[in-house]
């Protein structure tokens, strides 16, 4: 399994190119802010070619390009269909931080954008993607779980991040979904898991169990329904 990826605009946001290895197709996920052109080159150094963009939420720091990419690649996208209004309506659910440059900003049209169903899996480019809901940072939120071949990985966005959780104070954020979210879809996954985060450094499970704090507070909420 070839994993490349580069921080792009100003919020450092993880874009990635994931293939079965150089010289062949892959999958791009979350091409950022000013993504374009730094994805072009890291696609030519290992001659990739991209057949879709696969998205782990709607943020504009993750969606900001996926319309050029899209049109210059001539690929589908994908995100979750509860994010859709992101796309639509991007104004209403971003924070002042991203209020700048929401003027102008070009999106897909929310019906030619394929949905990802919870426990779908998406094989493209010879890579199975196998897609969970995990809500909380918002409404869409998922992650994608894949065989790096020496270790199973976990495209997380921002449900997991290196000694932290996306936030949830966003419209359509909420810390209890992100909980149950961490205890449901996270917590239950091999610590040998490689987790490649939508910010900052890789990690694994094994090593977020044993320090993230909020991984400790999601193990310790109740089950669902078993709460008072």
């Amino acid at each position: 399994m070839l994993i490349r990826s580069f921080p792009a605009g100003a919020f450092g946001t993880n874009c990635y190119a994931v293939a079965s290895g150089p010289r062949s197709e892959c999958v791009v996920v979350d091409p950022g802010m000013d993504a374009v052109e730094p994805l072009a080159r890291m696609l030519a150094d290992d001659g990739l070619k991209p057949v879709a963009v696969v998205l782990t939420h709607g943020h504009l720091d993750h969606t900001f390009s996926v319309l050029p990419v899209c049109d210059g690649y001539d690929v589908p996208a994908y995100l979750h269909p509860d994010d859709f209004g992101m796309l639509a309506d991007p104004a209403r659910w971003h924070g002042p931080a991203l209020a700048p440059l929401i003027t102008g900003v070009r999106l897909p049209d929310p019906s030619e954008v394929r949905p990802l169903d919870d426990g779908a899996v998406l094989s493209l480019a010879g890579v199975e993607l196998t897609v969970r809901h995990a809500p909380g940072h918002t409404q869409g939120s998922v992650v994608f779980s894949l065989d790096l071949g020496e270790a199973p990985g976990l495209l997380a966005g921002d449900v997991l991040f290196a000694g932290s959780v996306g936030r949830v104070d966003l419209p359509g954020g909420s810390w209890d979904a992100m909980l149950a979210s961490l205890r449901d879809v996270v917590l239950p996954l091999d610590d040998e898991t490689v987790v490649l985060p939508g910010h900052g450094p890789a990690t694994t499970i094994g090593r977020e169990r044993a320090t993230n704090p909020y991984l400790a507070e999601a193990g310790a909420a109740a089950p669902k329904g078993r709460g008072l």
